[in-house]
């Protein structure tokens, strides 16, 4: 049915965009305000001015890998784990020695009466690198990728004039 002389209007429905835009606003102006404040952090140790007259014997538990000027790489002294290039030998002995000291309990100093952790997260794994200085960082990222591939964690550099 139609009706005859009375035309239909009906409102259009529209959405009130004004109280949306000012939502937005106040949001936008609380991260504004909240985003410079969130902590922002990269953890190191830096040691403090150290005590030269102090002598300490080597803990036993160091392992320091050394990347001599021809690019060969040593384990505490023992020569013959690869090359910057081939670091597979290297890898391979350090996954041993992990496995060694999962077997025997070997767990790092601040973890020995942390029970609530899994045994993974205990074990002493710190590995130290030592190179001169003469050696590219590319070679030494590639000595550290294979130490991360092996399970260290952390590693530390040290610096040549440290023996």
């Amino acid at each position: 049915m139609k009706n005859h002389g009375m035309e239909s209007h009906t409102a259009e429905p529209r959405i009130n965009v004004t109280p949306l835009i000012d939502v937005l606003l106040v949001l936008l102006i609380i991260f504004m305000v909240v985003t410079p404040l969130k902590p922002a952090r990269f953890m190191v140790k830096v040691p403090a001015k150290p005590d030269l007259s102090i002598k300490l014997p080597p803990w036993n538990g160091t392992l320091v890998v050394t990347i001599k000027p021809d690019r060969t790489l040593m384990l505490n002294g023992l020569t013959d784990m690869g090359s910057v290039e081939n670091t597979g030998r290297l890898s391979e002995t350090l996954t041993r020695l992990f496995e060694q000291r999962k077997e025997n309990h070997f767990y790092r100093q601040e973890m020995i009466s942390r029970a609530d952790l899994p045994e993974d997260l205990r074990i002493e794994r710190t590995v130290f690198i030592k190179a001169p200085r003469s050696v590219g960082y590319g070679e030494v990222a590639r000595v550290i990728d294979c130490l991360k591939g092996a399970g260290a964690t952390p590693l530390g550099l040290q610096i040549d004039d440290l023996d």
